[in-house]
């Protein structure tokens, strides 16, 4: 889809097999029921990182990634990371997600050619990531919020001046750099 607009590629990742590491591409599928704004495009891209790589040599202005992430909170914690710098870091700084390493796919898209647009990375801190094709009930329970926070992000991204990101309401910035904390219950 292309639009004159702001173009935000919306990408799901993870692995299916693998209990909450599925999590992204669960979202990317309800969000794929939905019509898209225009400028918007959803991907169900699951382990398939190159793909990822391919399609950010379109140069979206945004990339929003949704996966499950690993930050030391407890299980079902809603982040919202912006890992635009960590694209350019050490692999050993890059938040570890479950279906993808950031630094990966910023690598690949760069080496073909490609220039990293801003990347946001909404999240949720697994409960069980092994074998096994559900989702935990925690992160079950948390999939609304993520939706709701992936939704709210783009709608902030496009309703921005010159798609230039805006804090979101109900996201309250932490002590981690980059990181914020959704409370979207509201």
């Amino acid at each position: 889809m292309k639009s004159d607009g702001a173009r935000i590629l919306v990408a799901g990742l993870g692995d299916l097999f693998h209990g909450d590491a599925g999590l992204g591409v669960q979202v990317a599928r309800r969000l794929l029921e939905e019509v898209p704004p225009p400028g918007v495009t959803v991907a169900d891209v699951g382990v398939r990182s190159l793909h990822l790589a391919y399609a950010m040599l379109e140069r979206p202005d945004l990339l929003l990634v949704i996966d499950a992430v690993r930050r030391g909170e407890r299980p079902g914690t809603v982040y919202l990371i912006d890992v635009s710098e960590l694209g350019c870091a050490a692999p050993h700084e890059v938040p570890p997600t479950c279906g993808l390493n950031a630094h990966t796919v910023v690598t690949a898209c760069w080496t073909l050619g490609g220039k990293s647009p801003p990347i946001l990375l909404a999240g949720c801190e697994p409960e069980l990531v092994g074998e096994g094709t559900a989702l935990s009930g925690t992160v079950t329970l948390a999939q609304p919020k993520i939706e709701r926070l992936v939704r709210a992000t783009v709608g902030r991204w496009l309703g921005s001046a010159a798609g230039q990101p805006m804090l979101i309401d109900g996201i309250a910035k932490s002590s981690q750099d980059g990181v914020w904390f959704p409370s979207l219950d509201g």
